[in-house]
């Protein structure tokens, strides 16, 4: 009787636990969330670009900032589910800028200055904002000027798991991100497959 009565709710229990999304990032001591496909840089542009490529990753700079609710949204409700997880980490080199911070960042034109500094030389308004960059950078040039995309805030999970599948295919080479990310809500494809949003 125990046996047939628990046994499913025992099996029920095991598959949610399974199920489970990804934990969240923890702050670190300068308040921005640590999720651990961030990589620990020297903030040179141009090297992390190359040690990206040579993983066979897209470079992508988060900037975050201190108190940050999109930032925490995105952290909490997005990043850790688990398609979006296996992303970040597999196909991406994730290096983050704090908005207000003063370690010293080597853009792809050569020029060096202070996080804070930084963030206004691109025109980088809202956190998280997140540059993403095409496998080869030839250009010398400031990183919003090179970069294949970008996100100006947070994003639905779909339409971030879009982002990310839109950087790693370069379907940006050929395609509006708009047009893609219709096209595949249309079609109940990626994590819209499963009635997500």
């Amino acid at each position: 009787m125990f046996k047939t009565v628990f046994k499913p709710v025992i099996a029920a229990l095991a598959a949610l636990t399974l199920m489970a999304p990804v934990q969240a990032a923890e702050l670190g001591d300068d308040g921005l969330h640590k999720a651990d496909w961030m990589q620990q840089t020297f903030l040179d542009l141009r090297e992390d670009h190359a040690d990206a490529t040579a993983q066979g990753k897209r470079l992508a700079v988060m900037i975050e900032q201190r108190g940050c609710i999109y930032c925490t949204q995105m952290h909490e409700e997005v990043y850790p589910i688990p398609e979006i997880d296996a992303l970040l980490h597999e196909e991406f080199y994730v290096v983050q800028i704090n908005m207000f911070g003063d370690l010293e960042v080597t853009d792809f034109d050569g020029e060096s200055l202070p996080e804070k500094e930084m963030v206004q030389k691109w025109g980088a308004m809202y956190t998280p904002t997140i540059y993403f960059f095409p496998e080869e950078v030839t250009q010398e040039a400031p990183a919003n000027r090179v970069a294949a995309a970008y996100v100006p805030g947070a994003l639905s999970p779909g339409m971030f798991h879009n982002m990310l599948t839109y950087v790693r295919d370069g379907v940006y080479q050929e395609e509006n991100f708009q047009k893609y990310h219709a096209r595949i809500f249309n079609a109940g494809e990626g994590l819209y497959a499963e009635g997500g949003e």
